[in-house]
């Protein structure tokens, strides 16, 4: 058996990972990289998976990934290019009606359905804008911990709950009152109160749907709807683009930029067990017998397999395994990547134009995307589903070959485990729901990829296909993530670390789990 030993060892090679592993190299230390798979990335890859055709297979868009990792790591001398989309959103509808949206001219857009509605847009968007301010700067600090230890040990993070009450309090009453309203009330309760027009109210509903089984009158909705406006693209708050070469472009390029820092990255490396001494994480043992010892091990995997697989239950506390087995984890989401010898032609809009290249949502109203959920738990998967297509080739022609085109679709709501039993019968219905806005669409379709949940889990690790490492509750948000006493990114196991989305803030590819993480462990390094 091989043996090694590293000043850090990180487990998972996804984009959080990466950003970890990166900000520790840079600080001197010797770090080690162990990912399952025969690339790195995790989710955010890029691969092909039709003869001549590539495209992201799990994550698909870029809008979260936060600028100072981008900065830090110099993501653009490493090779990446994010180019923003030339409309943001496109909805057709069944009456050949449509919602096409973008920098100046959503409210125009708006003002179709409702002149109401156009008028209150701009003040939706500034005193949603002020909430996710205070949260954006939140990010890359870590929230306070709640902790069973003495003043001494309590002290910074009382220090750290008084900084944050200081942003809070520099909102106005009105603001102080939409953050409480997003944090507890369901997206369709939000929007109800602020517009009354269906398809302005689809529009931003959707954001609280995706990756979420959950309807957007669930309570707690709204912070999901919240959390997708944290982004940026190029500088430009809330936008969304693409980058060139795929999500694979990101990660290859951190991964760059780690080879250049030195880490050590191994690949086709599973973990079989994280190593053990007096208690503290001190390495671990692939499944093919080598052995890595560390002073810290960081893991950027999904919590439930760290502690279900990973980790001897012996040594960890026994409430922290009751809290972590009911930790809530799961998705609706069937993702598909589909092959095209055309661009679609929507009923809508059937010319070529910019509405092709952005986010095209099918599901026209709120109480659409509410019975969806509702006949998907009733049921196993909608008959009408809600679907978002994105057809990056029309920004970067890279992807597919000349002339051709590709097309991601993030679909849902499907039951994981009926997603696996009729998986082609719900790709089939996925490209029926396109066809009817756009006839000839299935014809034009000469491949496809389709993973539902439990594909994305064994693929990707993402349990019970959630794309944010956990759900985006109030139980599991902020100092309570994963778990009350543990926001920290220390884990009850001296020596180990989380770095990935099951941490602070959440999922998307923002890269801020790892960058907090990597602060974490450098500051126990020089305290020990």
């Amino acid at each position: 058996m091989a043996k090694s030993d590293t000043d850090v060892l990180v487990l998972g090679g996804g984009h959080n990972g990466l950003v970890c592993a990166f900000y520790l190299a840079r600080a001197g230390l010797k770090v080690t990289m162990l990912e399952r798979r025969g690339v790195v990335g995790g989710a955010a890859v890029t691969e092909e998976f039709h003869p001549g055709f590539r495209n992201s297979t799990a994550s698909y868009t870029v809008s979260l990934l936060n600028p100072t990792v981008i900065a830090d790591m110099e993501l653009a001398r490493h090779g990446l290019k994010v180019v923003e989309r030339r409309a943001a959103n496109f909805l057709p509808f069944d009456d050949g009606r449509y919602l096409l949206t973008g920098e100046g001219r959503t409210q125009a857009e708006v003002a179709k359905f409702s002149i109401r509605d156009a008028e209150r847009l701009p003040e939706y968007e500034a005193r949603l804008e002020s909430v996710a301010a205070v949260l954006r700067d939140l990010i890359l600090t870590a929230p306070p911990n709640v902790t069973e230890d003495g003043w001494l040990a309590a002290l910074p993070e009382m220090l750290k709950a008084a900084s944050l009450g200081r942003r809070v309090s520099g909102l106005d009453m009105t603001a102080r009152r939409d953050l409480l309203d997003l944090f507890a009330k369901s997206a369709g309760d939000w929007l109800d109160g602020w517009f009354e027009s269906d398809p302005i109210k689809a529009l931003f509903g959707f954001d609280s749907v995706v990756g979420n089984y959950a309807s957007p009158y669930t309570p707690g909705s709204a912070y999901v709807l919240l959390h997708h406006v944290f982004g940026e693209v190029n500088g430009k708050k809330g936008a969304w683009g693409h980058a060139v070469g795929g999500m694979g472009a990101i990660t290859r390029a951190m991964a760059a930029a780690c080879a250049e820092q030195g880490v050590d990255i191994h690949l086709n490396a599973p973990v079989a067990t994280v190593l053990m001494e007096k208690g503290r994480a001190v390495g671990a043992v692939t499944e093919a017998g080598d052995e890595v010892r560390a002073r810290a091990v960081v893991s950027n995997l999904h919590p439930r397999l760290l502690f279900d697989r990973l980790v001897d239950p012996a040594v960890v506390p026994a409430d922290f395994t009751e809290r972590m087995s009911r930790y809530a984890s799961g998705s609706g989401t069937f993702r598909m990547n589909i092959a095209l010898s055309e661009l679609p032609r929507f009923t809508a809009l059937p010319e070529a134009g910019d509405h092709l290249t952005a986010g095209i949502i099918i599901a026209p109203t709120l109480d659409y995307m509410d019975r969806a959920h509702a006949e998907a738990r009733l049921n196993g998967w909608s008959s009408k589903p809600i679907v978002e297509m994105l057809i990056p080739s029309t920004l970067d022609d890279s992807l597919a070959p000349s002339g051709r085109h590709v097309a991601s679709l993030f679909c849902q709501h499907v039951a994981p485990d009926l997603a696996d039993e009729h998986r082609d019968t719900v790709a089939d219905l996925m490209i029926e729901t396109v066809e009817a806005h756009a006839p000839g669409f299935k014809a034009s379709v000469v491949g496809r990829l389709a993973l539902g949940p439990r594909d994305l889990e064994r693929r990707f690790g993402l349990v019970g296909g959630d794309i944010f490492h956990g759900r985006l509750t109030l139980d599991q948000l902020f100092s309570a993530r994963p778990v009350l006493g543990h926001a920290d990114y220390r884990m009850p196991v001296p020596g180990l670390y989380l770095c990935g989305s099951g941490a602070h803030p959440g999922g998307g590819v923002t890269g801020a789990p790892g960058s907090n993480a990597a602060r974490t462990v450098l500051k126990d390094m020089r305290a020990r």
